[in-house]
């Protein structure tokens, strides 16, 4: 299969939706082009997990999710996390690794999701959680229960923490 055209169907600040033109059909195949973005393990000195339940309108509920965002331009994986972490959470992180990445949804997105972990996170003197963000902190028992139960369901925080745990990293 061979890639003969790419248009721009429809434009916004935070996705453009993309009309692929293959040599095989006459028929455009949409893909969604959204930056990539990095979602981040918080861990404290006593291995607890902080999280943020925040309400999503995509789903029109609260969940339950690991500190994410987008990687602004000539931004790395890690900084944006650490960014993140402060910004969603009001907490500082000590050490950031990057675990890995990986694609989202290979059937309709265009971007990577970058998996760090973030390790001696406090909170930070004088910050405090982004406007709509109750912070959380779990232990990874409680973590792992939480997702047998489905109050932690977002698909690729849940692989994070499995990425993580196959690393050996919790």
């Amino acid at each position: 299969m061979k890639l003969v055209r790419t248009e721009v169907a429809f434009h916004s600040p935070w996705m453009d939706l993309l009309a692929k033109t293959f040599d095989e059909s006459n028929d455009p195949y949409y893909t969604v082009k959204v930056p990539d973005y990095t979602s981040v393990i918080a861990l404290t000195t006593d291995r607890r997990v902080v999280l943020v339940r925040q309400y999503r309108p995509a789903v029109e509920h609260h969940t339950i999710e690991l500190p994410s965002g987008l990687i602004d331009p000539g931004e790395s994986p890690e900084e944006t996390a650490r960014r993140e972490l402060l910004e969603e959470t009001g907490y500082q992180a000590g050490a950031i690794e990057l675990l890995g990445s990986m694609e989202p949804d290979t059937g309709r997105l265009q971007n990577r999701i970058w998996a760090c972990l973030a390790r001696d996170v406090r909170p930070a003197e004088g910050a405090a959680p982004e406007t709509g963000m109750e912070v959380l902190t779990w232990t990874i028992d409680e973590l792992i229960q939480a997702t047998i139960d489905g109050r932690f369901d977002h698909a690729l925080h849940v692989a994070i923490v499995g990425l993580a745990s196959f690393q050996g990293k919790l």
